[in-house]
């Protein structure tokens, strides 16, 4: 498809720099199957949602990732770690890469320094630190920066991203991005679900730098997508059976969540079983969505694989119109920004 036909205008103005407060009084646009949409606010899903549903998070806790150094020749460092490719080796997003040799040392505030170990294509860098990740992870607590987009105040972090930036569910270590519908939960608004007979389950995917990328080519069959690392395990297997056999409805609770699930059902038959691997799908209309009924979301980049799966999973025309009557009402975009809630339409 054209990528053209997923670009849309937004008003800067409604771009988040903060999330609501309390996280889960932001405003929700729900799309039921049939019909028009409906304005909410986050703490009405305990209503929207039915006695016996399963909602689906995404565990992944954000590291500190960004982190500030100097070169040997006395230059500054910028440095996004992506992820860890072996003991004390990252791969990482630095800026001035071109000017980098490898073997340069790199000096981290905090007394930390590492080599540039390789230098790729692609702009990314190895940088190998000489320490177990368990202790790099431990420095990165007291030193790195949490990995803000650039819309969000140029990407450049405060006290307050620690907490705000970080998911009520988060439990392990590896995302470099948050997975922002579930932004807006708190412990009052889960306490309220399980009240309502809702339940809760979690899986993992560790978001990376090309989540929120839009896409650069001009048909979307040329566009490659990038990886990502997550785990779909047993006991959530066994909640997803038994949501299933009650009649219940999958509720994903983000992107990356729908994305596990219906990777793991598209490689089994619709079946859900164990998994952990990597995953690259790719959703766009005309897709089969074989695991997830409802999708809870933020609002996202024009022309991002995001709004592509989303246009996927509930028609593309109904989303433009959803994200048109969320510029018109002056719905808060992307990270820090409010949710829409979209029932799964039907392909034709």
């Amino acid at each position: 498809m054209r990528v053209e036909l997923f670009d849309f205008a937004l008003p800067e103005r409604l771009i988040a720099q903060r999330p609501a407060v309390p996280r889960d009084s932001a405003r929700l646009l729900y799309l039921p199957r049939h019909g028009d949409c409906a304005e909410h606010v986050v703490a009405d899903l305990p209503r929207l949602l039915r006695p016996g549903d399963l909602l689906v998070f995404n565990d992944t806790r954000v590291i500190p990732a960004r982190i500030y150094g100097r070169r040997d020749s006395g230059g500054q460092v910028e440095a996004l770690l992506l992820h860890s490719t072996g003991t004390g080796v990252w791969r990482a997003m630095a800026r001035g890469v071109k000017r980098l040799r490898t073997g340069a040392r790199l000096a981290f505030d905090g007394d930390l320094s590492a080599t540039a170990a390789a230098i790729h294509n692609d702009g990314t860098i190895d940088l190998d630190f000489g320490l177990p990740d368990a202790e790099l992870l431990g420095w990165l607590r007291g030193h790195g920066h949490m990995p803000l987009p650039p819309y969000i105040r140029g990407g450049q972090d405060d006290a307050r991203d620690r907490d705000d930036y970080q998911t009520v569910m988060a439990r392990r270590d590896g995302a470099i991005a948050a997975p922002t519908a579930a932004l807006h939960f708190t412990d009052t608004l889960l306490q309220r679900l399980a009240v309502a007979e809702i339940a809760v389950t979690t899986l993992t995917l560790h978001v990376g730098a090309g989540t929120f990328q839009p896409v650069r080519a001009a048909d979307t069959s040329a566009h490659s997508m990038h990886t990502e690392r997550g785990e779909l395990p047993p006991e959530a297997v066994a909640a997803l059976d038994a949501c299933r056999a009650r009649g219940g409805r999958i509720v994903a609770v983000g992107t990356t969540s729908l994305r596990v699930l219906e990777t793991v059902a598209h490689r089994h038959d619709g079946r859900f079983v164990p998994w952990c691997g990597e995953t690259n799908l790719f959703i766009t209309p005309g897709f089969r969505f074989r695991a997830v009924d409802l999708l809870l979301t933020n609002f996202h980049l024009p022309r991002s694989t995001l709004f592509m799966l989303v246009s996927a999973f509930a028609g593309l025309e109904r989303m433009q119109a959803l994200y048109a009557h969320a510029i018109a009402r002056s719905f808060r975009f992307y990270s820090y920004g409010d949710a829409c809630l979209l029932e799964r339409q039907e392909a034709a």
